[in-house]
């Protein structure tokens, strides 16, 4: 279970920090095309051919972890790829980070060591049927006419509304499409290698692999949509979350993977699960989080110190009781004197 704890880290690693390369070597060619000097430029350029064979590199070692564990433990480890990415951005790229970030990749390790503790147990092998395939096909349509149909509604909306700006509820769809999609290339690839597992024809296996690669395809066009118009902290937080849960719900229900039997090694996995998540939100929001929090305090420490000043000017502008008495007692002195003087 560790070998393909620690190839899927590997990957995770591989395919982020591949496409960081790849971005980076962008920055000073064309854009891609299928000419031969554009491609030349592309295959010639030394960051960009890096991360582009680290990318390669990454995904097939996870074709690797996912023949030898259950998707229900490498899906939820491959989230922890959010966090290698901060990492090699803290220390190649130069990019400060914050004490939410720190937090964030703390739990995600934690995280990783509890799916890791969590599932060693030995799992049954549950036999397959080849119509699992049109299942899942059939239960993503209906995911994704129920998503399409309220996103529908909503662009209607805003366009009776006469509203330019993209509502929250829009990224929200775009992510969960998104991951629902990354979720399921895992699932199907799973599939493909238990297929060859049981003795299925050959065939199926690359025909599962295409399958899983078109659902990322997919995934990468509807994450695209939604990073285009919509805040990236909302569209990639859906699609990171959508992903793993997406990855756990269907290796159990069609896959026939389950908890393990034993109440520590359930309750690691879990609680493993639940790290990863939390630790995956924290890392795609800790700027806006950390903002938020440094707001608040801004505005606390504002309010205290106007609330002394506040009291002081207005004890200063009222005249207290004691004060009016003294004044009265000096205006009848005043006043007996002057009456003394007149007689």
């Amino acid at each position: 279970m560790w070998e393909s704890i620690l190839l899927t880290v590997a990957a995770t690693a591989g395919n982020n920090i591949g496409k960081i390369l790849q971005k980076k070597g962008t920055i000073i060619l064309p854009p891609l095309s299928f000419k031969l000097k554009v491609i030349r430029a592309y295959a010639l350029n030394k960051t960009w051919s890096i991360g582009f064979l680290m990318d390669i590199f990454g995904a097939l070692l996870m074709l690797r972890a996912l023949s030898l564990a259950p998707v229900s433990v490498i899906q939820p480890v491959s989230g922890c790829g959010l966090a290698i990415l901060s990492i090699f951005s803290h220390f190649y790229l130069q990019e400060v980070m914050n004490v939410v970030d720190w937090v964030g990749i703390t739990l995600a390790g934690f995280g990783t060591i509890g799916v890791g503790a969590g599932g060693e147990e030995q799992q049954e092998m549950v036999a397959l049927s080849i119509f699992h395939i049109p299942w899942l096909a059939f239960v993503v349509s209906i995911l994704f006419i129920l998503l399409n149909g309220w996103l529908r509604i909503y662009k209607r909306q805003r366009r009776e509304q006469e509203m330019m700006e993209y509502d929250v509820v829009e990224e929200i769809i775009y992510g969960l499409e998104s991951g629902i999609l990354f979720g399921m290339s895992s699932v199907i690839s799973k599939m493909g290698f238990l297929f060859l597992e049981q003795g299925f024809p050959k065939i199926l296996v690359p025909i599962c692999l295409l399958i899983s690669v078109s659902c990322s395809g997919i995934g990468f066009y509807y994450q695209t949509r939604g990073l285009k118009h919509g805040r990236a902290i909302i569209v990639s937080t859906c699609a990171a979350v959508a992903s793993i849960l997406t990855g756990v719900l269907a290796g159990m229900l069609a896959l026939g993977e389950r908890l393990p039997s034993a109440p520590k090694a359930r309750l690691a996995l879990l609680l493993g699960w639940l790290l990863i998540i939390t630790g995956v939100i924290l890392l795609v929001g800790s700027t806006r989080l950390l903002r938020f929090i440094t707001s608040r305090q801004k505005r606390s420490n504002m309010e205290k110190n106007y609330g002394p000043r506040r009291s002081t000017t207005s004890r200063v502008r009222e005249p207290s009781p004691n004060s009016a008495v003294i004044q009265a007692s000096t205006l009848n002195h005043l006043l007996s004197s002057s009456s003394k003087e007149k007689a």
